[in-house]
């Protein structure tokens, strides 16, 4: 019903969908290029979140490469950069109670954040982003938050834009009081900037076949918690990484803890979602992981103020799929930029946008004046690739792969090799999709985890209060199953359905009918749009979509 009444329609010359670094960067990019021009140019953000910030999440350990060619003076500017990294640690935790320290001379590279004349900043992704969209905004563009982004115009096989979704419909799909249509953003090119599985441009991909030769694209799950710490166990821009403990050696990841301004610490677990056993929790392996000897005194006596979770794509330039299609392109992590071997994507993320602005001003530039945009945006290819952020997903193809091949210690010790020679080593690829690698339930030992003591760790009912997740109850859920009876017919016998587990909000519970029967029931409201179910369900039956603007998470300083 509601598609059927008549949408207003904005045309701009470039539509960014995201707020995000990659997003904000190529805003500022081409508003200072048309400045500078002195050409005129309309340039639209769409941000899903409440505000800028509100959906970004990262650890986060920044590398200013990107924001020193964007914004040299950003010192000045006032750009939230203020806790240098000081200090390394990296640990292997080899059980509960034990720990080995590995030296510097054993650590790649690429993990160092200190000591190769970089300084590196512990900071807010939320509030980086929240800097950028004010410099944005002060260059031109216009930004809307709490609009979400539904889907593409795509007419003759060509992007012309994108339809916001509604306001105010009902669970059943009626309109509301106080509905809202969607409005159309037409647009000379569209930059989809959604982050890690972003749900127009995972359509995208498959509409073009983006990812055609390609390795399937890999993922992690971020965990995060901030912490306000006591003065005496605190040192501002200690970073600390490790792996091991409490992961198996089937299941891989690591996990950081960063002491940032304001006697406030971040902890954190990525695990990757390439793991096997259905039983595992990836929220319950980080509460208990924070109990460790090596994280546990950093944090006690101290207060959780804020969590949430992410997924990241984690694949490298193997599963990096073309970036370009007729009106538009694939940026930051819709893409799959990030450095893994860095564990640092928000520096490669900006580069990438600005890299599209350069593509997309130029292509606008040189156009006529009744040319209306959508030819495929060729020339940043070459742009792309003669970067440096795409020179060190290069160097670092291999990371990814080789610890999924040969393990944590074994992965780390071919990477440490292969940036000792240079990258001379043979190419290693993981070509199984992550949601293929579940083993059956019976084939696994099941996982008893420890009661949260709600001093260290905690139960997700409150973690996700304290992600303030907020959803209109009466709206369609924007989690779709494709097959609403698969989750009991197939995937409880099969592997004890595993999204009661891999969900860290609690979303999915599998509960007794009136008919005493099983019942899959979908909790929407508490999720924090991480997108780990449209990933990992082994039958590929959930899919995320946007729910109304402005819903989900409100991260504070994350």
């Amino acid at each position: 019903m509601t598609e059927q009444l008549e949408r207003d329609s904005m045309e701009v010359d470039v539509v960014i969908v995201g707020a995000g670094p990659s997003g904000l960067a190529a805003a500022c990019r081409l508003m200072q290029q048309a400045n500078e021009a002195e050409q005129e140019l309309t340039v639209c953000v769409v941000e899903k979140g409440s505000e800028v910030g509100a959906h970004i999440l990262s650890g986060a350990v920044f590398e200013p490469r990107a924001l020193d060619e964007l914004f040299p003076d950003w010192a000045e500017r006032g750009a939230p950069l203020t806790t240098p990294a000081v200090r390394d640690e990296l640990y292997l935790l080899k059980d509960a109670d034990k720990a080995q320290k590995l030296p510097n001379a054993l650590v790649p590279k690429t993990m160092h954040n200190t000591g190769d004349g970089t300084t590196r900043y512990v900071i807010s992704a939320g509030n980086l982003c929240r800097w950028l969209a004010e410099q944005a905004e002060e260059l031109g563009v216009e930004i809307f938050p709490g609009f979400a982004a539904q889907e593409a115009i795509v007419e003759d096989e060509v992007v012309k834009g994108i339809v916001v979704g509604d306001m105010g419909v009902g669970a059943d799909g009626q309109p509301k009081d106080g509905y809202m249509p969607g409005m159309e953003l037409r647009a000379r090119y569209t930059l989809f900037a959604e982050g890690a599985r972003g749900h127009i441009g995972k359509q995208l991909i498959e509409r073009y076949q983006l990812d055609a030769g390609k390795d399937p694209q890999h993922y992690g799950i971020g965990l995060k918690e901030l912490w306000d710490v006591p003065a005496e166990q605190h040192e501002p821009g200690l970073v600390l990484h490790g792996s091991g403990w409490p992961l198996d050696k089937h299941t891989h990841g690591g996990w950081f803890l960063y002491h940032a301004e304001n006697q406030q610490v971040v902890v954190g677990l990525i695990m990757d979602l390439a793991y096997q056993n259905p039983w595992i929790s990836p929220f319950d392996e980080f509460q208990r992981m924070k109990h460790h000897p090596v994280l546990k005194p950093y944090l006690e006596g101290g207060s959780r103020v804020a969590y949430g979770a992410r997924a990241i794509a984690k694949g490298g330039l193997n599963c990096l799929p073309k970036m370009t299609f007729p009106g538009g392109l694939l940026i930051g992590c819709d893409a799959g930029t990030l450095n893994f071997a860095k564990i640092k994507g928000l520096h490669t993320a900006m580069k990438s946008g600005m890299v599209a602005a350069e593509s997309v001003f130029e292509a606008i530039a040189a156009a006529d004046e009744d040319d209306t945009g959508g030819a495929e945006l060729t020339a940043f290819e070459q742009r792309w690739q003669a970067s440096w952020a795409y020179k060190e997903l290069e160097a670092s193809a291999s990371f990814g792969p080789a610890i999924h091949k040969y393990g944590t210690v074994g992965g780390g010790a071919f990477n440490f090799l292969d940036q000792l020679t240079g990258g001379k080593l043979p190419r290693v690829h993981d070509t199984t999709p992550d949601h293929a690698r579940l083993k059956p339930a019976a084939e696994c030992e099941k996982i008893e985890y420890p009661r949260p003591d709600g001093k260290i760790s905690f139960d997700k009912a409150s973690s996700v209060f304290m992600s303030n997740t907020n959803h209109e109850e009466d709206q369609p859920t924007h989690l779709k199953l494709t097959d609403p009876e698969l989750p009991i017919r197939d995937n409880l016998p099969e592997y004890d359905e595993p999204a009661q587990r891999y969900c860290p909000a609690g979303v999915y519970e599998v509960v007794e009918g009136d008919d005493g029967q099983p019942q899959f029931r979908i909790n929407f409201q508490n999720c924090v749009h991480c997108k780990t179910c449209d990933i990992k369900d082994p039958a590929q039956n959930i899919t995320w979509v946007a729910p109304e603007g402005g819903g989900g998470p409100n991260y504070p300083n994350m």
